[in-house]
C-alpha cells in the first residue's frame, strides 16, 4: 500500500466526509497572499525569512528533523501548519505557545516517538498517525482541547488507559493507524474508542486479518476500514469484529478500502451486511483472488440503499461469468456502482428489479447490454461512461423497456448514429441525457428523445444543428462544446432553449439578433471562439452588452477577437468600428458627395489660381525639353550667327524691347533684330531671308497688329518655308495678344495653320507667372550650340 492519507480520505463516501475538518484547510486556501508552499524542496529546517503574517505554511515532504521555539513563534498569525513526510523524532509542543491561532497541524508520517505536552487551545485537527509510537500518542493536556474535530493516532500497542484523557471528548473524526500494531499470541485487550461521526482504521497492508483487540464505541455514523486482507480462514475473523463494533442504529456508511478476499468470503461479508441498519456500503480497491463459483445467497429485507464498488481486479481470467455477474444484478437495492473494473457484461433481473440508480462507469460494456431487458422498471438513472458502446441506435432500443428512466450518461464512447438504421426509438421520460465524448455528427440531432431537457453534446464532431429538427421544444439546457459549429443555433425548433454552452467551437460571426430570437435565454457560454471582428460581428457585441452581466457567461475575458491580424487578442468590449464604414449605401453617398466636394473645390480652386495655364505651360517646357535633348548636337553645329531672329510688329516693339530683349540677352541669347541687324543696300526680302537663315530660332509675336503688318506675314512665310525645309524645330509662337479667329484675313492662312497646328505661348498678364513663361522660352535653346561672328571665321562659344 501507497502511504498517504491523502488517497485514504479520497475514498470516503460523500455522507462521511460533509462534517470533516478538512474544511479548515478550504477556509484558508483562498488566502493565497498569507499562503506559503515550501514542500518537496529538500530543506532541513524552517526558513526565519517568512512574513509573520503568514496563515498557511506547507513544510510537506521535505528533510526537516527537528523543531525549535525560534523557528515558528515569530509566525503569530499561523494557522495551518503542514509537516508531514518529514523525518521529525520527537516534538515539544510547547514550540507552538506563541501560535495562539494555529487551528491545523499535520505531523503524519514522520519518525515520532514521543512528544511533551503543552495545551494548544486552538487545535481543531491534529495528525499523528503514521508514526513510531509505541504506546497512543495522548496527553492530559489533550483532554483540554474542546475545539479538537480531527485526531490522528499511531501505536504498537493500545491500552484502554491511553486514551481516558480524550474519552469525554466529542470528535469528528479519529483516524487511528495499525499498522505497526502487535499483541502477544492469545493476548486479547479491550479498546473502547470515544463517540465520534467518522472512525478510520488502518491495518498492515501485507498481513491477514487478524486484529487482537475488541475496539467498541458507543456512537459511529460512518466506518472505514483500510488494508483489509482475507481468506477462507480469517473471513470470520472479519465478521466476529465487524459485529462487535457494529452495534447500534447509527452506523450509516461503511467503507472498505484495499480489499483482498475470495469469491466466497465476499459473499459471505456482503450477507454480514444485508440485514445490518448500514445504508452505505462501499468497497474501494477490491480484489478478487482465487475462483468464482456460484454461491447461495438470499437476498432478505434490507436497509442499504447503496453499494458501491470501485476498481475490481481478479486473479484469474476462467471462470463463471453468470455466478459472477447475477451476484449483483439480483440485488434488492436502489442503488449500484460497478465502475472501473474488467466487466463485459451485465445481466437483466430475473424478477422486477428495485434498482433506481445504475452506474457502470469504466467498463467493457457493448451495445448488448440490457437489450430486451423489462424487468428494469424502476431505473431512474443510469450511466455507461466509459465503456464500449458504438450504437446510438441500439441504445435508444435498450431504453425502450425502461419506463421510469430519467437520466442516462453514455459518454466517453465510440458512438456514432447512421441514419440507414432508421428512426430512433427513446423512451419518453428521458429528461437528461449526456452523449459527450463520442463520434457523433449533425446526425445525432435526428435521433434524440423526445422529451430531453437537459443534452450534454460537447467534444463530437458536429458541424451544425439542423435547423428542421421539430421535436426538441422541452430543450432547456444544451451542451454542444468543443465541436466544429460555425455559427449560433436558432431558436426556432428550441423554444425553451435557456441555457447554451457552445464555447471551444469555429463561430466567428455570431448573429446580432441571437437575444432577441433566443428571449427566453439566461445563461450562454460563447467565449473561446475565433471571432472575426468585422462590421457583422457589430451587432452581436452590441446585443451582448444590453444583456444582463449573468446572462453572458465568461463576459469578457473569454471573448477576444482573432482576425485580423491587426485586431488578434483584443476583447470583443474594446472592439469598435464606426457604423459609416458598416453601412455601405450610406458609405457609397458619403464617399459619392466628398468626391463631388472635392472636384468642385479643386475646380475652383483652378479657376481661381489658373491652374490650367501653369500646367499647359510646364506641358510644353517639357516637351521643348525634351525635342531639344534629343535633337543631335551635329544637326545643331551649323553656321548661324543668332540664337534667335525675332519677328513683331512696330507696334509691340515697345514690349519687345523692354521684357523680350532684356530677358533673353541676360541668358547670354543672341538676338536678331531688323531695326539693327538688316544690311543696308538689300532689300526687305534679302534681309528677312538672310536674318532667319543666319538664326537658329524664330521667335514671332503675335497680335491684332501683326495681323494688320504685311512684312511681319512675309517674315512667317520664310520661316515656315525654313521649317520644312531642314526638318527643324525653328519657330517660338508668343501670343502677346488674343487673336480672334475671324480678325485674321484669308490671306494668312499659313498663320491660321500654325496656330492650329503649332503651340504658342500666352504672354500672362499676372506677374507672377512671368517666371515660368521665360522658363519656357530658354528651354527651347541648346546651351552647346556655336555662333560664329560676322566677317569673321572666330567662333564665339555661348
Amino acid at each position: 500500500m501507497t502511504k498517504g492519507k491523502e488517497p485514504i480520505i479520497r475514498n470516503f463516501h460523500l455522507v462521511c466526509i460533509v462534517n470533516l475538518v478538512v474544511g479548515i484547510i478550504i477556509q484558508f486556501s483562498d488566502e493565497s497572499e498569507f499562503s506559503v508552499d515550501m514542500s518537496k524542496i529538500e530543506l532541513t529546517h524552517i526558513p526565519r525569512d517568512l512574513s509573520p503574517k503568514t496563515k498557511v505554511l506547507d513544510m510537506s515532504q521535505n528533510y526537516i528533523s527537528e523543531i525549535h521555539l525560534s523557528d515558528i513563534s515569530f509566525l503569530i498569525e499561523l494557522k495551518v501548519l503542514r509537516l508531514s513526510h518529514n523525518r521529525i523524532q520527537c516534538l515539544d509542543f510547547s514550540v507552538f505557545k506563541f501560535n495562539q491561532d494555529l487551528e491545523y497541524l499535520d505531523l503524519s508520517y514522520n519518525q515520532l516517538q514521543k512528544i511533551s505536552c503543552h495545551p494548544v487551545m486552538s487545535l481543531k485537527h491534529l495528525d499523528l498517525s503514521f508514526n513510531d509510537f509505541d504506546v497512543l500518542p495522548i496527553c492530559k493536556e489533550f483532554g483540554k482541547l474542546t475545539q479538537l474535530n480531527f485526531l490522528g493516532l499511531s501505536a504498537t500497542k493500545l491500552k484502554q488507559l491511553d486514551i481516558l484523557p480524550i474519552a469525554h471528548l466529542k470528535l469528528g473524526y479519529i483516524l487511528l493507524d495499525l499498522e505497526g500494531y502487535y499483541v502477544k499470541e492469545n493476548e486479547v485487550e479491550s479498546l473502547q474508542i470515544p463517540s465520534t461521526k467518522i472512525l478510520h482504521l488502518v491495518f498492515p497492508p501485507n498481513s491477514l486479518f487478524s486484529l487482537q483487540v475488541n475496539i467498541s464505541v458507543n456512537i459511529i455514523e460512518c466506518l472505514q476500514l483500510t488494508n483489509v486482507k482475507l481468506n477462507e480462514d480469517n473471513c470470520k475473523v472479519l465478521i466476529k469484529f465487524l459485529s462487535d463494533i457494529i452495534r447500534g442504529p447509527n452506523l450509516l456508511n461503511f467503507t472498505l478500502s484495499h480489499m483482498a478476499t475470495t469469491w466466497k468470503c465476499f459473499i459471505r461479508v456482503l450477507e454480514f451486511f444485508w440485514p445490518r441498519p448500514v445504508e452505505y456500503l462501499n468497497i474501494y480497491n477490491l480484489t478478487i483472488v482465487g475462483s468464482i463459483n456460484k454461491e447461495d445467497f438470499t437476498y432478505s429485507k434490507t436497509t442499504l440503499k447503496a453499494l458501491k464498488i470501485e476498481h475490481i481486479t481478479h486473479t484469474v481470467f476462467i471462470f463463471s461469468k453468470t455466478a459472477l455477474y447475477r451476484a449483483f444484478s439480483e440485488m434488492n437495492i436502489m442503488m449500484l456502482t460497478l465502475s472501473d473494473t474488467t466487466f463485459i457484461h451485465m445481466l437483466c433481473p430475473h424478477t422486477l428489479s428495485t434498482f433506481k440508480f445504475l452506474n457502470f462507469t469504466n467498463n467493457v460494456f457493448t451495445d448488448s447490454i440490457f437489450q430486451e431487458c423489462s424487468t428494469l422498471v424502476k431505473l431512474e438513472t443510469l450511466i455507461l461512461q466509459k465503456n464500449d458502446l458504438e450504437n446510438l441506435f441500439k441504445i435508444g432500443l435498450m431504453t425502450k423497456q425502461m419506463p421510469s428512466l430519467k437520466i442516462l450518461d453514455v459518454s466517453w464512447n465510440s458512438l456514432q448514429y447512421n441514419t440507414q438504421d432508421g428512426l430512433c426509438t427513446w423512451v419518453g421520460s428521458i429528461v437528461v441525457l449526456n452523449m459527450s465524448s463520442n463520434m457523433l455528427t449533425d446526425s445525432v440531432f435526428r435521433c434524440l428523445p423526445p422529451r430531453v431537457n437537459v443534452l450534454d453534446l460537447h467534444s463530437n464532431r458536429i458541424r451544425s444543428i439542423p435547423e428542421d429538427v421539430n421535436h426538441l421544444e422541452a430543450l432547456r439546457e444544451l451542451n454542444v462544446a468543443f465541436n466544429s459549429l460555425t455559427k449560433l443555433p436558432g431558436c426556432g425548433a428550441m423554444s425553451s432553449l435557456s441555457v447554451l454552452i457552445i464555447e471551444y467551437n469555429s463561430i466567428s460571426n455570431p448573429p446580432g439578433d441571437f437575444f432577441q430570437n433566443c428571449q427566453k435565454m439566461r445563461s450562454i457560454r460563447a467565449g473561446n471562439n475565433p471571432f472575426q471582428c468585422t462590421c457583422e460581428l457589430r451587432d452581436f457585441i452590441q446585443s451582448v452588452g444590453q444583456a444582463p452581466s449573468e446572462v453572458v457567461e465568461g463576459w469578457p475575458d473569454s471573448y477576444v477577437c482573432d482576425y485580423p491580424e491587426s485586431s488578434k487578442g483584443t476583447p470583443l468590449k474594446d472592439f469598435h468600428v464606426s457604423p459609416l464604414s458598416c453601412n455601405t449605401a450610406l458609405l457609397i453617398v458619403t464617399i459619392v458627395v466628398t468626391v463631388l466636394v472635392l472636384a468642385i473645390t479643386v475646380t475652383t480652386l483652378c479657376v481661381y489660381f489658373d491652374v490650367p495655364w501653369y500646367l499647359r505651360m510646364v506641358c510644353q517646357w517639357t516637351q521643348t525639353r525634351r525635342r531639344a535633348r534629343n535633337i543631335p548636337l551635329e544637326e545643331l553645329q551649323r553656321t548661324v550667327q543668332f540664337h534667335a531672329f525675332i519677328s513683331y510688329s512696330d507696334h509691340d516693339s515697345a514690349w519687345v524691347k523692354n521684357e523680350l530683349l532684356p530677358n533673353l540677352e541676360k541668358e547670354d541669347i543672341r538676338v536678331c533684330l531688323h531695326e539693327r541687324n538688316f544690311i543696308p543696300g538689300k532689300s526687305i526680302v534679302e534681309n528677312i531671308i538672310n536674318c532667319i537663315e543666319k538664326s537658329y530660332k524664330s521667335i514671332f509675336v503675335l497680335s491684332p497688329n501683326f495681323v494688320q503688318s504685311e512684312w511681319c506675314h512675309y517674315e512667317l512665310y520664310f520661316a515656315h518655308h525654313n521649317l520644312f525645309h531642314e526638318g527643324s524645330n525653328n519657330l517660338i509662337l508668343i501670343l502677346l495678344e488674343p487673336i480672334p479667329q475671324d480678325n485674321i484675313p484669308s490671306k494668312y492662312h499659313k498663320l491660321k495653320a500654325l496656330m492650329t497646328q503649332r503651340t504658342y505661348l500666352e504672354w500672362p498678364k499676372e506677374k507672377s507667372k512671368h517666371g515660368l513663361f521665360w522658363a519656357n522660352i530658354i528651354a527651347a535653346f541648346n546651351a552647346k550650340l556655336t555662333l560664329v561672328t560676322e566677317n569673321s571665321d572666330e567662333k564665339d562659344p555661348t
